[in-house]
């Protein structure tokens, strides 16, 4: 078998479900496999799983133990020769499992291949690809010197902006939403570092993977969709792990001095704070407009009576090839995307098509009663259901 995929789920039902239809997509001409580990899950989930997806290999764990040892569990069931560790909130186009495997057989030392990941209005997350938190670095990051000197050599590492968001190449830190590597490898390594919890084990499991004189890669050439406000809620037990994570990493990899030591506690403390600020709900984005992209007539109604107001539409069949520039899309709009008629990939195309315009995405996948999308990649999304 040439590929596992592995998803590590915790009570994230309808990004679930909505990640595996993609991932089904994507591996159609792939000779694969789909392992969905679930951390006991209180939503339902798992019978989400077994009715939906039989083909779906689904292990039930009886606690919540971890993203480390849940993935390695995953990975100790896995027969293919590559591995992908996948999150649950994520999107991928048809083709990007066999772009991404294409580009890392014809690596020579490889490590592990991280793909370019953008959040549910289309906008890049620079996480894709990082260097390693070394103390001057986590420094640039905290300070923010990064966004400053983008283009300096001296502060530019933490994001590793020698590479645009466009371009492919050797990066150090990959992030744990989509890593692409052998199997062998993997377990070469021992997997990620059970005694992290979350949050650090990416940023670990990649310097590991450096330090056995491996290359890591960020790979533009195909794109995925981390809705990434669903792995976690921004309290404080998210504050007081995101700590813990960044102390295990560095008493794990550096030797530090007492005065950096707390000014790294200060700092984590701070950056832990930020973004639990940045978590926090906020007022919910109220569409001026609504332009649903579909072929089917009875879904715009359906949807008209969800929202109480008209929604345009734009069909799909006949319209396809219209250049999206001519789209009457602008700021206020909410653009509504039937899978059933548009693939994952031009889904994502028409996110990117559309960022930083004030637009927002709902997606409706193929066969489902729900809509489901993301206006923030700090807070949880929205999911709409419908009969």
């Amino acid at each position: 078998m040439e590929l596992s995929v592995i998803i590590l789920n915790y009570n994230v039902h309808y990004f679930l479900e909505l990640c595996l239809l993609s991932v089904q997509s994507a591996l159609t001409n792939i000779d694969s496999e789909i392992i969905v580990v679930d951390n006991n899950s209180s939503d339902d989930s798992c019978e989400m799983v077994k009715s939906r997806f039989p083909n779906v290999k689904l292990i039930q764990n009886n606690d919540n133990v971890g993203f480390p040892k849940g993935n390695n569990i995953g990975v100790d069931e896995a027969k293919g020769n590559y591995i992908c560790i996948l999150n649950p909130d994520t999107v991928v186009a048809e083709d990007t499992f066999e772009k991404a495997l294409a580009f890392a057989q014809k690596q020579k030392n490889l490590g592990i291949v991280g793909t370019k990941l953008i959040d549910g209005t289309g906008i890049f997350l620079p996480e894709s690809k990082r260097g390693i938190p070394k103390p001057w670095v986590a420094f640039t990051k905290v300070a923010g010197l990064y966004k400053i000197f983008p283009k300096s050599p001296l502060f530019n590492k933490y994001y590793a902006q020698h590479l645009s968001e466009n371009e492919t190449g050797e990066v150090e830190i990959l992030v744990g939403a989509f890593m692409l590597l052998k199997k062998e490898l993997y377990q070469e390594l021992g997997g990620f570092d059970e005694d992290c919890f979350m949050y650090s084990d990416d940023i670990d499991l990649s310097y590991r993977v450096l330090q056995k004189g491996r290359s890591n890669f960020y790979f533009h050439e195909t794109v995925v969709i981390h809705y990434k406000g669903e792995s976690t809620v921004k309290d404080g037990i998210y504050m007081k792990r995101f700590k813990e994570a960044m102390e295990f990493f560095y008493k794990k990899h550096f030797k530090v001095s007492f005065l950096f030591s707390v000014f790294m506690k200060c700092g984590i403390v701070l950056f832990s704070i930020i973004k639990r600020i940045q978590g926090r709900v906020k007022e919910k984005i109220v569409p001026k407009k609504y332009l649903l992209i579909s072929d089917s007539e009875i879904l715009i109604k359906i949807i008209a009576d969800l929202v109480q107001k008209k929604v345009d539409f734009l069909n799909w069949k006949t319209e396809k090839e219209v250049n999206l520039s001519s789209i009457s899309v602008r700021n206020g709009v909410r653009v509504i995307l039937d899978n059933e008629f548009v693939t994952f990939k031009e889904c994502i195309n028409i996110l990117e098509r559309f960022k930083n315009m004030g637009v927002t995405f709902r997606i409706v996948p193929k066969s489902s009663k729900f809509i489901i999308g993301s206006d923030s990649s700090n807070e949880r999304g929205e999911i709409i259901k419908f009969e």
